[in-house]
């Protein structure tokens, strides 16, 4: 059971470096409190992992792909789109960024965001083969402890980077990774030759067009505003 438990654990920390559940933890972290966010993340792990050593152990197939793939996507844009709204908010950069959500809102979001994400995402089936010839119980801990071992790591590099830029700015892109990441997740279930270079830059399409257009929406507000006082004497 214990190598079992180490072979789970070391199969998905290693996938999971640097796909998109990992960003997402990153993303999370600099917005908000890590505890909230390691919480958020352990509670998702806890439930997806034994739905896949679960399905692994018992039924041997897999979650319709398709169907996940697309709520995914569109509870990422909404949250993309939610965490634009409120960075956006103020009237200029000069005001205050705006309050976070609290910490029972942001939890549930990440359970949420986390829980969706990983759905038939390539360490749910992972997690699912292992459990079809080895204990699912030892399957599901290590699953458990490689998927928030590796949302640790993201966590810590957020918090890292986050004391060094400024709020506004990491909720503007936390907003602009979101939409990335809802992209790429219609893009790998649906276009799947698609991969590589060529899947990222389609993927960066929403992020690319939106920010265009919040730059472009920013700049005509700022010109009517200014319009008035240039017109006084």
């Amino acid at each position: 059971m214990i190598a079992t438990i180490l072979l789970s654990f070391g199969v998905i920390f290693l996938a999971e470096l640097g796909d998109k559940s990992q960003l997402m933890a990153l993303t999370f972290a600099l917005r908000y409190r890590w505890w909230v966010v390691l919480a958020g993340i352990s509670v998702a792990s806890l439930a997806v992992n034994l739905i896949a050593a679960g399905v692994g152990h018992f039924l041997g197939t897999a979650l319709p792909a398709g169907a996940i793939a697309v709520v995914t996507a569109l509870t990422l844009l909404a949250v993309g789109v939610w965490t634009l709204r409120d960075a956006l908010g103020g009237a200029d950069d000069t005001e205050a960024a705006p309050e976070p959500p609290s910490t029972r809102n942001a939890f549930l979001v990440v359970i949420s965001a986390f829980m969706l994400a990983e759905l038939g995402d390539r360490t749910m089936f992972a997690a699912a083969a292992l459990a079809s010839n080895n204990s699912w119980l030892a399957v599901w801990i290590g699953s458990v402890a490689g998927m928030v071992a590796a949302g640790g790591l993201a966590i810590l590099v957020g918090k890292f980077a986050g004391k060094h830029l400024p709020e506004r700015g990491i909720a503007i892109a936390s907003g602009l990774l979101f939409l990335f990441f809802a992209g790429k997740t219609l893009l790998d279930a649906f276009v799947p030759g698609v991969t590589g270079v060529a899947s990222i830059a389609l993927a960066l399409l929403a992020p690319v067009l939106t920010g265009a257009g919040v730059l472009a929406w920013r700049r005509s507000r700022r010109e009517r505003v200014d319009q008035p006082a240039k017109a006084l004497p």
